[in-house]
């Protein structure tokens, strides 16, 4: 099998905020991408995309019917902010309301594919209660996912607590239900595991969609691909081995304090697909 024929997805902020919704979509067609990920993070631009109206979410897929791209995928990173394990009772209402909103706008939208940010808290002191909150929130946010026929995806993070796919498989396992997996992110799985191959292998059953990001010692984040220690061509070699035929999802940033051409925002994306897909 080839890993080039898996559909390859790129990540919204890997394209400039100075452009719309139509141009970012323009944008992603042209550089070779086959669906855009949809970002709600815990901006306060963002998560207002969960009041978006009927027309503005019928508008955003019109476009994406237009231009033959699709948006199967959404980063949920908005629990960042108001996660479910918090110890303030107002925030864990949010968290809710927060998983709800996002799964009712996916079904609106077309988006199979919701991807959870792996904290129990962020701004806050983890706690055993903490830990306990965020299972009760993984529990309930499964109860929604499968009364609306979505999947969840736990992301294998940046910290410690779901920064392997075998800790993620702790709370998959536990939660029990059939639209709670993982997703697997290689740069972060490649910094919190010596063997990233071993836990592919453990996970492959469990994986909707794999997140291509390099990384080093210390940093998550915009570490240009072959500047980081991740082993592409290793894990891919393992993935071809799984005979893994599911998306892949390009996570980049793009410079917001710097201005961009469309061709310019084209070029770099596709340099990044291109990087990609020559090491699988």
């Amino acid at each position: 099998m080839r890993l080039t024929d898996n559909w390859i997805g790129i990540y919204e902020k890997a394209i400039p905020t100075q452009f719309n919704w139509e141009e970012r979509i323009q944008i992603a067609k042209a550089a070779g991408y086959d669906f855009i990920e949809l970002s709600i993070d815990e901006s306060d631009a963002r998560l207002k995309r969960l009041q978006w109206s009927k027309e503005q979410r019928q508008e955003l897929r019109n476009v994406l019917k237009k231009y033959d791209m699709k948006m199967i995928s959404m980063c949920l990173s908005g629990h960042r902010r108001f996660p479910f394990g918090s110890k303030d009772p107002q925030i864990r209402q949010l968290a809710k309301d927060i998983m709800e909103q996002a799964i009712i706008l996916a079904k609106d939208l077309g988006i199979t594919n919701i991807q959870l940010a792996g904290y129990d808290v962020y701004y806050e002191d983890s706690t055993k209660e903490s830990l306990n909150r965020f299972v009760q929130g993984l529990q309930y946010s499964a109860h929604l996912a499968e009364r609306y026929n979505i999947m969840l995806t736990i992301e294998i993070m940046d910290t410690y607590l779901i920064g392997t796919i075998s800790r993620a498989l702790s709370y998959v396992r536990l939660i029990n239900s059939p639209n709670l997996r993982i997703y697997p992110d290689l740069g972060n799985l490649s910094q919190w595991s010596d063997d990233p191959s071993s836990e592919l292998r453990l996970g492959s059953q469990y994986i909707e969609a794999i997140h291509l990001k390099d990384t080093k010692p210390g940093v998550f984040k915009c570490v240009p691909f072959g500047e980081g220690t991740v082993e592409f061509w290793k894990l891919f070699n393992t993935l071809r081995d799984l005979q893994y035929d599911k998306p892949f999802l390009v996570e980049m940033w793009a410079d917001n304090d710097k201005s961009y051409t469309k061709e310019d925002s084209i070029m770099e994306i596709k340099e990044a697909r291109l990087w990609l897909q020559s090491r699988m």
